[in-house]
């Protein structure tokens, strides 16, 4: 234990998740490597399709949070924790399993693993829908999109550095379809993003006590 004096003075740091669901996805990509996505022997193609599926997931979750009350009831705080616990369960029932258990993998993941931290009934059913877009049967095929503008699906079986570089051509901003949402929701984030930038420049900028 540390004395309360040193915390107290000590400088603490916090590990935010990155911005944007491009960011989001290199982060996870970055952890992984080579042997992680060469780890499930028995149904090695539908193992990658799936990691990369889950890895999705969590920023479209992540990512809502911005449109406030249109994304979320309740702002909920998910963690990597989440996804590692939802990738190693994945792992787990494809090598137990001699077809896709499709219905575990969702109950697991949507109501226990993400689901857990979800409190609103209305929240729980959105997250469950959204999970349903991105765990699926047809996620398997080819020409699977995870929206309607097409921009977003999973990349041809490959290397490491080939689901890296499907990542890095991704567009930089995101409309709000892919998260589900009607592009008047963007209003919503525009002006939330806006009044936080003018609120920190007016508190840089205003004349503190001691010049009064």
């Amino acid at each position: 234990y540390f004395p309360v004096s040193i915390l107290q003075n000590g400088v603490k740091l916090t590990n935010e998740p990155p911005h944007g669901i491009k960011s989001n996805l290199m982060r996870t990509y970055n952890d992984f490597s080579q042997e992680k996505l060469d780890s499930c022997t028995t149904t090695p193609e539908a193992w990658r399709i799936l990691l990369f599926s889950l890895s999705f997931f969590p920023s479209i979750v992540q990512e809502r949070r911005q449109f406030g009350p249109l994304g979320w009831t309740i702002i909920y705080e998910f963690n990597d924790s989440d996804l590692e616990t939802s990738m190693n369960m994945l792992k787990i029932m494809l090598e137990s399993q001699s077809e896709i258990p499709w219905d575990a993998i969702t109950y697991v993941t949507g109501e226990i693993n993400y689901g857990g931290r979800v409190t609103d009934y209305w929240d729980r059913r959105c997250l469950m829908n959204i999970l349903a877009i991105y765990c699926n049967e047809s996620a398997l095929e080819d020409d699977y999109k995870f929206s309607s503008s097409g921009k977003y699906y999973i990349p041809a079986d490959g290397k490491i550095t080939d689901y890296k570089d499907f990542i890095m051509n991704l567009p930089d901003y995101e409309e709000p379809e892919v998260f589900g949402m009607h592009n008047n929701a963007n209003i919503t984030y525009q002006l939330k993003e806006s009044n936080n930038a003018i609120n920190t420049c007016l508190l840089y900028t205003s004349p503190s006590p001691r010049d009064s």
